[in-house]
């Protein structure tokens, strides 16, 4: 089959490499090649008009606020009931190794735990209840951090195997994205092509191209504007996400029923955030949080959610931004279904929910309303579908690591013909940018590693 409107190839005399994805596991991959001695003919292709995938941050209210992936703390560790949570959460990592695990999700065990605690509780209904509100608030704090609507939806057995790097949590000060902007601009002119979504990968087939006459290539991607790229490998890294909801139509032939499977199986979610502008702040100086803790809500009470008057009590609470000259911003966090819901209202209706929590929270009726309102819609994103991965019930890490297998998988044909990268890829440091980033150094070298084993011996390259 011969190729129609492709595209001159970027420098390079080696073998074609084509990174699908330009967030920071196929920035990586490409970083990784460039610096190789096979010197591969590469491109990126970026679906959007920007690199960093997750990675977003945006100049507005007089600074840079971080739409995408950024570190969140958690609340303070001197309340008891807060204690008791970290107490239980750390306990959800004990059964690893078990032969059997005490609950199939981590929200099933936790409510075990706290029915067990609370039957122990010598306080008032009063107090029982607004210690259940606080532990349901942290609940929610879990749910975003693990990009879940539920932790009964979360994998208890494998759930520590997620690994938590020591070390402190940081930010950039000039914005994440400029970490993922360096990446990009240290390629070679031409490697990033941007606004290329991909519409078709087809390997395991010999495809010709005019400009290398003799050669087979056995693959071929087709975008969305009709251009096709030959090559010989391709590292895809697009998000977990996506590929859920394009398993039918992106790959030709279709994926191994295996890692279908696993992609079915592994969980993906949205944890989106609201970043809140206002003329003065209201919040005493040195604040650095704000807990939104619903009175009437506990874990132990299995309500299914009120997205159209109640998504906002899913939001855990406030974090105070620091202040940029005449800027004072909140920025909140929601996950879930409610976070989903929220993506669909317009900025007029956030604003009008979010003042009215707040209200409530402060006791003040005549709060002054936030001036403007950011937020991030993940869900809604085309190339995304979500925020990150998470085990969910059902699936364990052998599914990651399933996901990261290249192709093909039985030994026929070309070697390394598609490789597989991104957060879903990485099977102790999912959902996290450094896990991304780890798996496509980890393809880069698993074809860096083919391409010097061919060097060492004679013949035509697989």
């Amino acid at each position: 089959m011969e190729s129609s409107g492709h595209q001159a190839e970027a420098p390079g005399r080696g073998p074609r490499v084509l990174v699908v994805g330009g967030g920071i596991a196929g920035l990586g991959a490409a970083q990784r090649l460039c610096c190789c001695s096979a010197l591969p003919s590469l491109r990126v292709l970026e679906a959007t008009a920007r690199a960093g995938g997750r990675i977003r941050s945006e100049r507005s209210f007089g600074g840079v606020v971080e739409v995408g992936a950024h570190w969140i703390h958690g609340p303070s560790q001197s309340n008891p009931v807060f204690q008791l949570a970290a107490s239980l959460i750390d306990q959800t990592r004990e059964f690893l190794h078990s032969a059997e695990a005490p609950a199939p999700s981590v929200g099933e065990y936790l409510k075990k735990q706290i029915r067990e605690h609370v039957a122990s509780w010598a306080e008032g209904e009063g107090t029982k209840m607004l210690k259940l509100a606080i532990l349901n608030n942290l609940f929610n704090v879990e749910c975003c951090v693990s990009g879940t609507h539920s932790m009964d939806l979360v994998a208890l057995a494998p759930f520590g195997e997620y690994t938590v790097l020591p070390g402190l949590d940081c930010t950039f000060p000039g914005g994440y994205q400029g970490l993922t902007d360096r990446m990009a601009a240290s390629l070679p002119t031409d490697v990033m092509v941007f606004d290329k979504p991909v519409k078709t990968i087809r390997w395991n087939g010999s495809f010709q191209e005019a400009s290398a006459p003799g050669e087979a290539f056995p693959v071929l991607v087709e975008c969305e504007d009709g251009g096709c790229f030959p090559a010989h490998h391709v590292i895809v890294t697009v998000p977990l996400g996506f590929l859920k909801g394009h398993l039918d139509t992106f790959f030709e032939p279709p994926l191994p029923p295996e890692k279908v499977e696993a992609i079915r199986k592994i969980g993906f979610g949205t944890n989106n955030k609201i970043f809140l502008e206002f003329e003065e702040p209201f919040w005493e100086p040195g604040c650095e949080r704000i807990q939104v803790v619903w009175e009437d809500l506990s874990p132990l009470e299995d309500v299914a959610p009120e997205l159209q008057d109640a998504w906002f009590k899913k939001l855990i609470g406030f974090w105070v931004l620091p202040a940029s000259g005449a800027c004072h911003v909140l920025c909140g966090f929601i996950a879930g279904l409610e976070s989903e819901f929220m993506e669909t209202l317009s900025d007029e209706d956030v604003l009008l929910s979010l003042t009215q929590v707040l209200r409530r929270v402060t006791g003040n009726p005549r709060l002054p309303a936030p001036r403007s309102v950011l937020r991030s819609r993940w869900h809604s994103a085309p190339y995304t579908r979500g925020s990150y991965s998470y085990v969910a019930v059902g699936s364990s890490g052998d599914d990651l690591d399933l996901l990261a297998q290249p192709l093909p998988a039985d030994g026929k044909g070309a070697q390394l013909q598609v490789l597989f990268a991104g957060e879903a890829t990485h099977r102790t440091f999912y959902s996290t940018t450094h896990g991304a980033l780890l798996s496509g150094w980890r393809e880069a070298d698993r074809l860096i590693s083919l391409w010097d084993l061919q060097a060492q011996r004679p013949g035509p390259r697989l």
